[in-house]
């Protein structure tokens, strides 16, 4: 997803400089992009130094902190006013430690979680939500607008976060949903392919429907959004809504039937695969 996001800046005509841990990435996606003004670092702080903006996607809560304030964290070089965009999905706490350590020197952080997955970030098509200062807000919309249909700010720091975490349980339930399903009309035996095309066009309809339901058809899970990923998703959630005392059960059962497709060796198919479990 970071590629795909960096590669909208970089047809821009932005100058850019990128950094992934695994620097053959950096260095093939450097190549990819020779036409443009793209270059590569060997770590976050030296990729930081004297830009505007720096944009982060990574995965859970400590590798944000290793990238912002460790030793060799984009912290250590960015300049007074800048702005660090991350678009992880992370905890609203470390979102929030995060954007307190940025203020000490004078930087500015936006938590800006996206809704999208890879098919959203190759065709510039994310939803992104965002928490922090409305000033800086606006400030990134230019940048965000290159490679997003849509981003809102929700409030301050951390309700980037939060917002994400009610996407993630709204998905959770309507994939569910949908493979359950599927599998009853497949029992049923009629011919699902008509009745996606005919009921994702009703009161039924949805992006999962609508983008993912045919290809759950075709036994079809290799689409970037994996089973781990959502685990780790999930489970910030679930753990936020007991600090608010907010009913989940839905959210903890799908959580459940995903540690059980990740227990079976399926953690890097595409969430869609809860279809599997039913075909038991």
């Amino acid at each position: 997803m970071g590629a795909a996001i960096a590669g909208h800046i970089a047809k821009s005509g932005c100058s850019l400089t990128v950094f992934n841990r695994n620097n053959q990435k950096s260095i093939d996606f450097v190549k990819a992009f020779s036409d443009y003004d793209v270059f590569y670092a060997k770590t976050p702080s030296e990729a930081a130094i004297d830009v505007d903006f720096v944009i982060s996607c990574v995965g859970k809560d400590e590798d944000l902190e290793q990238i912002t304030i460790s030793e060799y964290g984009a912290f250590k070089s960015m300049r007074k006013g800048s702005v660090f965009i991350d678009h992880t999905t992370t905890s609203s706490d470390v979102a929030i430690k995060i954007s307190k350590i940025a203020s000490l020197s004078n930087i500015y952080f936006m938590d800006a979680p996206v809704s999208g997955g890879n098919l959203g970030a190759r065709k510039g098509q994310l939803s992104i939500m965002c928490g922090g200062d409305p000033e800086i807000y606006n400030k990134s919309k230019k940048i965000l607008n290159l490679y997003s249909k849509s981003s809102s700010l929700i409030g301050n720091h951390g309700s980037g976060q939060l917002a994400k975490m009610v996407n993630q349980i709204c998905i959770a339930g309507l994939i569910q949903g949908l493979a359950e399903g599927i599998n009853f009309g497949h029992k049923a035996g009629i011919n699902m392919k008509k009745v996606l095309e005919t009921i994702s066009e009703g009161a039924a309809s949805s992006w999962q429907m609508k983008n993912r339901g045919f290809t759950m058809l075709e036994g079809e899970y290799d689409f970037g959004f994996a089973v781990d990923l959502m685990r780790k998703d999930l489970a910030i959630a679930l753990k936020k809504g007991k600090e608010f005392e907010a009913q989940l059960p839905v959210t903890e059962l799908v959580e459940h039937f995903y540690e059980e497709l990740n227990n079976s060796g399926h953690g890097k198919l595409d969430t869609t695969a809860l279809l599997l479990r039913l075909k038991k």
